[in-house]
């Protein structure tokens, strides 16, 4: 096989990998939410024992990304797309591991009586999820507008994340025995909100592939 074509095959291959990561990690982020949502400990185990598979693509991913920059030398729009894709690959895989976190949760609050009804989480997981479909879309694409238009989508995540924040101090300031659960739900927030960023995250790598800028969206 000619080097060209050998190498556009390989782009190909990174691409479909980093695809089919993406794909792993929001399904991972919508069961560890309904993990929290039903209080089911056995989906929460097996969001936390299948974290090796997320490692181990991200890990393939990367190995591939540092043999093409090395056996390669590609430059220009070549190298924007194995650069990118090796840093999509971390944001996903630190994604995958927010998943796990969300699940711990699970079992921390285990059966114990929810303090309230957990309506800002799944909204807060299905704009992430929204976001990061989206980002996969547009990383396929190539396109800058799709991508940047997850910073406005992840506004609203905050906004969400900040409203349930004080809810949820008013708890803890005025009903003591409620205090630990209220930290888990906050926890959990937390953990949607930095989805939320690490999907922006993806949007400036994708912006970086498409016109060779880098931005920050998370300000």
């Amino acid at each position: 096989m000619p080097t060209r074509q050998k190498f556009d095959q390989d782009l190909e291959d990174l691409r479909l990998n980093i695809l089919d990561l993406g794909k792993m990690v929001d399904e991972r982020i919508g069961l560890a939410v309904k993990s929290l949502i039903d209080q089911d400990l056995d989906l929460a185990n097996t969001i936390i024992t299948g974290d090796s598979v997320v490692n181990d693509l991200q890990a393939i991913i990367e190995e591939n990304c540092i043999r093409l920059i090395a056996t390669q030398q590609p430059f220009a729009r070549d190298l924007r797309k194995v650069v990118a894709g090796l840093k999509i690959s971390i944001y996903l895989e630190r994604m995958g591991d927010l998943s796990v976190d969300l699940a711990k949760l699970t079992h921390r609050i285990g059966q114990e009586s929810l303090i309230k009804p957990l309506i800002d989480i799944p909204r807060m997981s299905d704009t992430v999820k929204e976001m990061l479909e989206l980002g996969l879309k547009a990383y396929v694409q190539e396109d800058c507008d799709a991508a940047a238009s997850m910073a406005i989508m992840d506004d609203d995540v905050d906004k969400i994340y900040s409203r349930v924040f004080d809810e949820l101090k008013v708890i803890m300031m005025t009903k003591p025995h409620q205090v630990q659960q209220a930290n888990y739900l906050l926890f959990a927030c937390r953990f949607l909100e930095r989805l939320g960023d690490y999907c922006t995250n993806v949007s400036e790598e994708i912006i970086y592939l498409c016109s060779g800028k880098r931005v920050n969206l998370n300000d």
